[in-house]
């Protein structure tokens, strides 16, 4: 029974420094530091130097300036960017030394799952913070970052003092996960697409053919300009249509044409006188 005590606990402890690392890595070192030191729970061989000093003042140096940088909107954004390189790596370290004497499997299997939950608080963290950010007040960035402190806390003191509730709370803090992620991963899209427009001007609206579609009419040829001192803007002249010859009595109508009244021609009246009136 103990030894099932001891494999719960460092179970626990293993997945609990895990996901404490991807919230607040600094908070978690100076809490199993400070705890060690006080000689309130004994830490794994390979956790040992937490409780070191210089380690501790470390800890608790850095923990100070993201207690102040985290309560910054904007500032935890960046912050939280910076420290995807620091919690990830640390939450793999932390994870496999905190299975103690066992395996190279078993400290290579809880790095991965330490490795694992840092990411996934890690992101969730961020992806949160990216949201509140939009609200212009800074109380909601207050809240979340207490609210953070103080999880990171309970929740490895519980790991040390209530395993099992831990790893049922952690469970549920799973679930929760898998229905938080695809909300947040659309609203940090919808969110980004819409600085993208503001910056960008937006992309513009391709024009709509008209319907129904009209007969394309073949494009003019381009016409010689008369003038040199004319330019493409104004308009060609038009060309000049010859004047219709005027009407005569053949093209005119017959109801228009006036009668005319008819030559008189001389009549020549020629008398032919009988033969005996020529002797």
């Amino acid at each position: 029974m103990e030894a099932y005590q001891e494999l719960i606990t460092a179970i626990a402890l293993a997945m609990g420094v895990g996901w404490a690392s991807g919230i607040n890595l600094y908070a978690t070192m100076l809490t199993l530091g400070f705890m060690s030191m006080t000689d309130n729970m004994v830490l794994p061989p390979d956790l040992e130097v937490l409780g070191n000093p210089l380690v501790i003042g470390a800890a608790g140096l850095m923990y100070a300036v993201e207690f102040f940088a985290d309560k910054t909107p904007g500032v935890d954004t960046a912050w939280d960017t910076l420290h995807t390189f620091v919690r990830i790596p640390a939450g793999v370290v932390m994870a496999a030394g905190a299975v103690g004497d066992v395996s190279q499997a078993g400290v290579i299997a809880a790095g991965i799952v330490g490795g694992t939950l840092a990411t996934t608080s890690h992101v969730t963290k961020a992806g949160s913070r990216v949201m509140i950010n939009t609200s212009p007040e800074p109380f909601s960035n207050w809240t979340a970052s207490f609210a953070e402190d103080l999880a990171v806390i309970g929740g490895l003191w519980a790991a040390l003092q209530h395993p099992v509730l831990f790893l049922i709370g952690l469970f549920v803090f799973l679930l929760f996960l898998i229905w938080l992620l695809p909300r947040l991963w659309r609203g940090i899209s919808s969110l980004f697409s819409k600085i993208a427009g503001w910056f960008g001007g937006g992309s513009p609206t391709p024009a709509q053919p008209p319907w129904p579609p009209t007969q394309q009419q073949p494009p003019h040829p381009p016409q010689q300009l008369p003038n040199s001192h004319q330019t493409p803007n104004h308009h060609p002249p038009m060309p000049q249509t010859p004047a219709p010859p005027p009407p005569t009595a053949q093209t005119m109508p017959p109801e228009l044409t006036t009668p005319t009244a008819p030559k008189k021609r001389g009549i020549s009246k020629r008398i032919t006188l009988p033969d005996r009136d020529r002797d």
